[in-house]
C-alpha cells in the first residue's frame, strides 16, 4: 500500500481531502464493497501544519447504531424507572414488616406469602379493593430472591384499552404515527430479571390475553411493528378485585390464562374480618399521618375506638386511611373523639322497606329523626357536641329534637 493514493487502495475513501482541507469528518457514511459503515476521519497537526490523517471505523454496519440507539433507549427508560423506585422506597417499606396485623388471618396469609416469595411460582392475589393487594406484592418481591432488581407495577384499569399492548410489549420505531425515534421498551422488556405486577388484571382486554399468556409461557416476545424476537426473564404477580372464576364461566376471562397466573393463589381479607387489626392499625396509621404535622401526636378516646372498631368497613384500609386523614385535617388539639369522626360511620342503615308502606318524605323524616337520637346517644346528651356531630347550629338541633318529640331533657 505505501507509495499508492489512498483511493488505490480503498475505493471512495476521503482520508486525502481530510489531510488537505485539515477539517474533521465524525460519524460519516461511508460505503464498501456495498456495506454501509460509520466512520470518522481525523487531521493530524504539527506545527500548526497537517502531517496525516487518521481513519477509524466506528461501526461496522450502519444498523449497529440502531442497536445502539435501542439499547440506550432502554437504558434511559430503565434510569428513570430506578430513579422513581429510589425515591419510592426511601419513604415507604417494602417488606413483611411493613403490613401491620397480629389477627389469625393476616398471620397466616403473610406465613404463605414468605413461602411464596421464595419461588419463582406465578402468584394471583385476590381480595376486595383496598386491602393491600399492592402492598403484598411489594412485600412478595422484596423478599425474594429478585430484590436487587425491579418490580414493574401495570394498572390494567388504567391503561387506554388502544394503549394497553404498546405499554406491555413496548414499540419499535416506525410502528405508528408519533413513535418515539428508535422505539420504546415495553414493561416486559423492562421487567427483566426482576418482577412483573399486574393490577387489576381482570380489566385486560381479552384479545390481548392469549399474547400474556404466550409470554409467560416461554418469556418470548416482539415490540409491536417489530421484528425481531425478544427474551425477558420475570416473575410475574398478579391481582385483583373480581371474581376470575366467574369471568371465566362468563367467557370475560380466558381459561388458559387465569389457571397459569392461579398457581399460587393468596387471598388478602377484608378489615371487617381482622377485627384484632382495626385499632392498632389505625394508632399506626395516624402515628404516619401526625409526621405531616409536626408536633402533633394523635390519640383514640375510648368511645371513638369503639365506633371504629365497630364499623364494617367497605372500602377496607384505603377508606380507614381517608377517614384517619379527613379527621386529622379538620380537629383541633391531639384527641379524637366520636364527634370528631365522620357521622356516617355511626349512622345505622335503615330497615329494609316495604314496597308502598313508607313515602319518600316519611323515610326523609325517619332518617332525620334517628340521626338526632344517634348523635345525642354518643355524645352523651351533649347538645353542642351533637350539633357539631351533625353539622347544625345547636338552636336548629333544639327544633328538630322538638319536631321529633325527642326530650329537650333526655338522659
Amino acid at each position: 500500500m505505501i507509495g499508492k493514493h489512498v483511493t488505490d487502495v480503498l475505493e471512495g475513501s476521503r482520508m486525502h481531502i481530510v489531510a488537505r482541507t485539515g477539517k474533521a469528518e465524525l460519524n460519516q457514511i461511508f460505503t464498501s464493497r456495498g456495506r454501509d459503515m460509520v466512520v470518522q476521519r481525523i487531521p493530524i497537526f504539527e506545527d500548526g501544519k497537517v502531517v496525516a490523517a487518521f481513519g477509524q471505523i466506528m461501526f461496522k454496519q450502519v444498523s449497529d447504531v440502531g442497536r445502539l440507539a435501542s439499547n440506550l433507549s432502554l437504558l434511559e427508560s430503565k434510569l428513570k424507572l430506578y430513579e422513581k423506585e429510589l425515591n419510592s422506597l426511601r419513604s415507604t417499606r417494602y417488606n413483611f414488616e411493613s403490613i401491620r396485623g397480629d389477627s389469625p388471618p393476616i398471620v397466616a396469609l403473610k406465613e404463605s406469602a414468605r413461602k411464596a416469595a421464595l419461588t419463582d411460582l406465578p402468584i394471583l392475589l385476590t381480595g376486595e379493593s383496598g386491602t393491600g393487594k399492592e402492598l403484598f406484592a411489594q412485600a412478595i418481591h422484596q423478599s425474594s430472591s429478585r430484590h436487587k432488581k425491579t418490580s414493574i407495577h401495570i394498572n390494567c384499569a388504567a391503561i387506554p384499552k388502544e394503549l394497553f399492548e404498546a405499554e406491555l410489549f413496548g414499540y419499535a420505531e416506525g410502528a405508528f404515527t408519533g413513535a418515539k425515534s428508535g422505539g420504546k421498551p415495553g414493561k416486559l422488556e423492562l421487567a427483566d430479571g426482576g418482577t412483573l405486577f399486574l393490577d387489576e388484571i381482570g380489566e385486560m382486554p381479552l384479545e390481548l390475553q392469549p399474547k400474556l399468556l404466550r409470554v409467560l409461557e416461554d418469556k418470548l416476545f416482539e415490540r409491536v411493528g417489530g421484528n425481531r424476537m425478544l427474551k425477558s426473564d420475570f416473575r410475574i404477580i398478579a391481582a385483583t378485585n373480581r371474581d376470575l372464576e366467574t369471568m371465566v364461566k362468563q367467557k370475560l376471562f380466558r381459561e388458559d390464562l387465569f389457571y397459569r397466573l392461579n398457581v399460587v393463589s393468596l387471598e388478602v381479607p377484608p378489615l371487617r374480618e381482622r377485627q384484632g387489626d382495626i385499632i392498632p392499625l389505625a394508632k399506626h396509621l395516624l402515628g404516619k399521618i401526625a409526621e405531616n404535622y409536626p408536633g402533633s401526636r394523635y390519640q383514640l378516646t375510648p368511645a371513638a375506638e369503639k365506633l371504629l372498631d365497630g364499623y364494617r368497613w367497605p372500602g377496607n384500609i384505603r377508606e380507614l386511611i381517608n377517614v384517619l386523614e379527613r379527621t386529622a385535617f379538620t380537629i383541633e388539639g391531639n384527641y379524637i373523639d366520636v364527634c370528631d369522626l365522620p357521622f356516617y360511620l355511626s349512622r345505622p342503615s335503615l330497615a329494609a322497606l316495604k314496597s308502598g308502606q313508607w313515602d319518600l318524605a316519611a323515610v326523609v323524616a325517619e332518617a332525620e329523626r334517628e340521626a338526632v337520637r344517634k348523635a345525642l346517644e354518643l355524645t352523651g346528651n351533649n347538645k353542642a357536641k351533637a350539633a357539631k356531630l351533625l353539622g347544625i347550629h345547636r338552636t336548629v338541633l333544639y327544633k328538630k329534637m322538638t319536631k321529633y318529640q325527642i326530650p329537650l331533657d333526655r338522659e
